[in-house]
């Protein structure tokens, strides 16, 4: 079962804390994580990218010239993909980009990332994130602290309108509720901090 630090707000080591080994004690399988974060980013494409085909072009009605006599090649329409102003060949249509990736395994994936968080160090548990004022300068001395404050995903219990608004203007740093853990956040900050009373939500939700 692995063991992090447990920290105040104030960066000091007031103890240990153990966490489930299913959660946080998983092996890295560096594929799985790969189809996570593909599957991820590719849902979020907007996929809404449209050209219009030779047919949805305006115009184009009548014969250019006529069939024979003119020395010049054969056309129909004005509003061929060889012409100006033409449509588009093979263009793209509005569709959607998602991959069906089962739930397990996205959440298999989280658990690897959190494990090797660990593993390297970079997983700080805070006993309690709480601020006294909703200011930016408050949450950055709170990272300050604790050694983290660039490159942090900070993961609470729930939405928090004051955390959120004092996080806000932090750059490369991002609080996020539980609810909204997700792979491409864990991959993209360096240090990730969960305050005490979300570890058994994020245990329910990836159990």
């Amino acid at each position: 079962m692995p063991e992090v630090e447990l920290v105040n707000s104030k960066g000091e080591t007031v103890g240990k804390i153990s966490l489930p080994e299913e959660i946080f004690g998983q092996k890295v399988n560096p594929g799985l994580i790969h189809e996570a974060l593909v599957s991820q980013l590719a849902a979020a494409r907007q996929g809404t990218a449209s050209t219009k085909t030779r047919g949805e072009v305006s115009g184009g009605g009548a014969k250019p010239w006529r069939q024979k006599g003119t020395g010049r090649a054969r056309a129909g329409s004005n509003r061929s993909p060889l012409w100006r102003h033409g449509g588009i060949i093979f263009g793209p249509k509005p569709r959607s980009y998602r991959i069906a990736f089962p739930k397990k395994k996205r959440e298999n994936a989280m658990k690897q990332v959190l494990s090797e968080r660990i593993r390297v160090n970079r997983l700080k548990i805070i006993d309690s994130l709480m601020l006294e004022e909703r200011k930016t300068k408050k949450a950055k001395a709170l990272l300050e602290k604790m050694g983290a404050s660039v490159g942090t995903l900070v993961v609470a219990k729930g939405r928090d309108a004051n955390l959120s608004r004092a996080f806000a203007n932090l750059p490369k740093v991002k609080l996020i509720p539980v609810e909204n853990l997700n792979i491409y956040d864990l991959l993209n900050y360096e240090t990730i901090i969960i305050a005490r009373d979300a570890i058994r939500d994020i245990v329910e939700v990836l159990s």
